[in-house]
């Protein structure tokens, strides 16, 4: 049985999820009304996943969720509203800690727990196998734990992580069709994949010669408010792809949610652009449909295909036929991803060139891209 805590004002949310996760079978289920009192919770209840909502009295979800994170770390799913606002807030959310979100219903709420509720079951209980990094704020905890003063142990959170060499690239990069860039990086995440792509794009200089297209597994209102958060916060400049554009070096491109991204080609060279999303891909944006398009346009010998974490299996497949053919891949190492689950089918399947921690996976980008 997984212990889960469901924080929300509202007494009929918590009626609700309490009877989904209850007729689920593999749940024990406790509740509190504000994020206060999701905190004492935490000591008697001892929870293994917090579903937390945003908007509270007393203590609001991101006041909650920044104490849980350094005094009690644990896996928590935000239940956020689909709007502006919202995604921003969600994101902010991701960058303390929490590990994945889901739209909160408005309206007829009971009328649509049927949709949501598998969806939220199924991110609960892979939040429940979620690893949360350890030097995530360890400084701020070691802190509190020492009451101000500074440890061996502080200190040493402090250093910065030592890099280990890459294999320098073994193949000359065969030469593109006029108008196409030099080469294209091409990343696929889900689950705890903002703050990873926040840790990846921030090790890329601005000057980075190859183009670097995303799909990050999201609706489409939060794809735009990542897209801007990231291009706030790393060198390159980060823009949601929302019509067909040309690809260049120095900039990367967001897939926008609820559909997928593809690269196409127009009498100018090379373009990414949103589709609409295909059945026979189960997330979205898909990223074995992002690498698939890119196989049809561009030598292998020029892509690099990077799987971080999220759940499920999306991109491993691609990502092997890409290394098939003398592309090379990059997968996140089990350690640091969240959910090691499509970057671990990769490994599984052979199709991992290099598998490294997060925080080394822009070294070997930039090691295999060059000057």
């Amino acid at each position: 049985m997984t212990r889960v805590l469901i924080v929300d004002d509202s007494a009929l949310m918590r009626r609700l999820l309490g009877d989904l996760f209850a007729a689920a079978g593999d749940f024990e289920v406790a509740t509190a009304r504000d994020g206060l009192e999701a905190l004492a919770r935490l000591r008697d209840f001892d929870p293994e996943v917090i579903t937390l909502d945003v908007h509270m009295p007393q203590m609001d979800g991101l006041s909650c969720l920044d104490q849980i994170m350094v005094e009690r770390p644990r896996p928590v799913v935000m239940v956020s509203s689909l709007t502006e606002a919202g995604a921003e807030v969600t994101l902010e959310a991701m960058t303390l800690g929490a590990v994945d979100f889901i739209q909160k219903p408005d309206g007829a709420i009971s009328l649509k727990m049927d949709r949501l509720g598998p969806e939220l079951l199924d991110k609960v209980r892979g939040a429940a196998r979620a690893r949360l990094r350890r030097s995530h704020r360890l400084v701020e905890r070691l802190r509190r734990q020492a009451q101000g003063w500074d440890t061996p142990a502080v200190e040493a959170a402090r250093r910065p992580p030592v890099l280990e060499e890459a294999d320098p690239l073994d193949d000359p990069r065969p030469a593109g069709k006029p108008g196409d860039p030099p080469g294209l990086v091409l990343v696929g995440c889900s689950t705890g994949g903002p703050p990873a792509l926040d840790a990846l794009l921030d090790g890329l200089p601005a000057d980075f010669p190859w183009p670097v297209v995303v799909a990050q597994h999201m609706p489409a209102t939060f794809t735009g408010a990542l897209a801007r958060r990231l291009d706030r916060l790393c060198p390159l400049t980060v823009r949601e792809v929302t019509r067909p554009v040309p690809l260049a070096p120095g900039h990367v491109y967001i897939g926008k949610g609820d559909a997928d991204v593809i690269l196409s080609r127009r009498s100018s060279g090379l373009v990414v652009m949103p589709t609409p999303s295909k059945e026979e891909y189960r997330w979205h944006p898909s990223v074995d449909r992002l690498v698939d398009s890119a196989l049809d346009h561009v030598d292998a010998r020029r892509l690099v295909g990077v799987l971080m974490t999220g759940m499920g299996y999306d991109g491993a497949a691609a990502m092997t036929r890409l290394r098939a053919r003398r592309g090379r891949t990059i997968a996140e190492a089990e350690e640091t991803a969240v959910v090691w689950g499509m970057p671990g089918e990769l490994v599984k399947a052979g199709g991992a060139d290099v598998v490294a921690p997060l925080d080394k996976i822009a070294f070997h980008l930039r090691d295999l891209v060059g000057p």
